[in-house]
C-alpha cells in the first residue's frame, strides 16, 4: 500500500499530470472553436484529479475503461498527448488512427480501452476485463470511470453485482459532478449517494473529495491494493465539478453562477500548488518549469497533429465487423 502522505516529488508529479490535463482541454477548446478539431467536445476542467489520482494507484498493466468525456482518463494512464491529438484531429496517427475522436480516445498498449460514449457502457465491459485477469491470474486490476447519471443504467447494476459475487479485481470510479449532462442528481434518485447504492450488492463504498488529487490517490489505492488481494471491487464516489458545460453547445443554464464560484474556489490544481508552497515542498520556479514543459509538450502534440497524414478512404471499411 502507498504512503498516507506521498513524497514532495510524487506531489509535484501529480500537479503536473493534472495541469497537463486542464491545459490540453483548454487548448482543445480553443483549437475546437477555431474549427481546426471537427466533432464535438465533452471536456473534464475541474475533474482532474479524479483521473490523477486513480491512474496514479494503478500499475502500468492495469487498465481501465472510460467515457464520452475521456480526455483526463487518457492522459492521467499514459495515453501520449501526441496521439490523443491527432485523435480529436482525426489523424492517421491518433491513438484510434482517427476513427475514434473525442469521445473514443484509448491505446491498448498503456492499459487503456478506446472509451465507450454510451453512458454507463463500461460498467459491463470493465467485468469482462476483471474476470479475464481473475481467470488468467494476472495480479492486474481493472477501474472503470463513469458519472453519476449511468448509476441509473442497467449496465451499473449488472456490472457491479456480477464483480461483486465472482470476487473480481474491479474498481468503480463514479465521477459525481452533480448533473447528468443537465439533470441535477437528486431529481432522478432519492438516494442522496451514489455510494449507498452499493450496499445493496455487498460492495465496499467510500465517499471521497474529488476535488483533492491526494484523498483520491489514497482512496484508490486501497481499493486497488484490495482488488489485487482478490477481496473484490470497490466503488468510489467522487464528489467533484465540472467547470464546463456538458458539450460545446452547453451554455449552462441550468447552474447559477454563485454554486460554479463555489467550486471553483475548490479548483484541485490551485489547492495542490497552495499545498506545496506552504508546505515549503516546493517553489515558484518549480512550477514555472513545471508549466513551461506542459506548454511545450503541448506545442509539440498540436504541430503534430497538423502535419499528420488523413486516414487513406480505401481503408474505410477496415476493421468494420457489423
Amino acid at each position: 500500500m502507498r504512503p498516507e502522505r506521498p513524497q514532495p516529488t510524487v506531489l509535484l508529479e501529480l500537479y503536473r499530470t493534472m495541469l497537463l490535463i486542464r491545459r490540453f482541454e483548454e487548448r482543445v477548446y480553443f483549437l475546437f472553436l477555431e474549427g481546426e478539431i471537427p466533432g464535438t467536445l465533452h471536456q473534464c476542467q475541474g475533474q482532474e484529479a479524479v483521473a490523477t489520482g486513480v491512474c496514479d494507484a494503478l500499475e502500468a498493466g492495469d487498465w481501465i475503461t472510460s467515457t464520452h468525456r475521456p480526455h483526463g482518463h487518457a492522459l492521467a494512464k499514459g495515453v501520449s498527448p501526441r496521439a490523443a491529438m491527432a485523435e480529436l484531429y482525426g489523424k492517421e496517427t491518433g491513438c484510434c488512427r482517427g476513427r475514434g475522436g473525442s469521445m473514443h480516445l484509448g491505446d491498448p498498449d498503456v492499459g487503456m480501452l478506446p472509451a465507450i460514449a454510451i453512458v454507463g457502457g463500461g460498467n459491463t465491459v470493465v467485468t469482462g476485463l476483471g474476470l479475464a485477469f481473475k481467470l488468467g491470474r494476472t495480479g492486474q486490476v481493472a477501474a472503470c470511470f463513469f458519472g453519476e447519471g449511468a448509476t441509473n443504467e442497467g449496465a451499473f447494476h449488472e456490472g457491479l453485482n456480477f464483480a461483486a459475487v465472482q470476487q473480481l479485481p474491479v474498481v468503480f470510479v463514479c465521477e459525481n459532478n452533480l448533473y447528468g449532462a443537465s439533470t441535477p442528481w437528486e431529481r432522478v434518485s432519492l438516494v442522496p449517494s451514489v455510494a449507498a447504492r452499493a450496499g445493496a450488492y455487498g460492495v465496499t463504498a467510500q465517499v471521497v473529495d474529488g476535488m483533492d488529487v491526494v484523498a483520491v490517490r489514497r482512496a484508490a489505492s486501497t481499493a486497488v491494493a484490495a482488488a489485487r488481494a482478490g477481496q473484490g471491487p470497490t466503488l468510489l464516489e467522487c464528489a467533484t465539478y465540472r467547470f464546463v458545460g456538458h458539450s460545446r453547445s452547453d451554455a449552462r443554464g441550468y447552474r447559477s453562477r454563485v454554486e460554479e464560484d463555489e467550486w471553483r474556489l475548490r479548483d484541485p490544481i490551485v489547492g495542490l500548488r497552495h499545498q506545496l508552497l506552504e508546505e515549503g515542498a516546493a517553489d515558484e520556479a518549480a512550477f514555472d518549469a513545471v508549466g513551461g514543459e506542459v506548454d511545450a509538450v503541448l506545442d509539440d502534440a498540436v504541430e503534430f497533429a497538423r502535419s499528420s497524414p488523413d486516414p487513406d478512404p480505401a481503408e474505410l471499411l477496415a476493421d468494420a465487423y457489423a
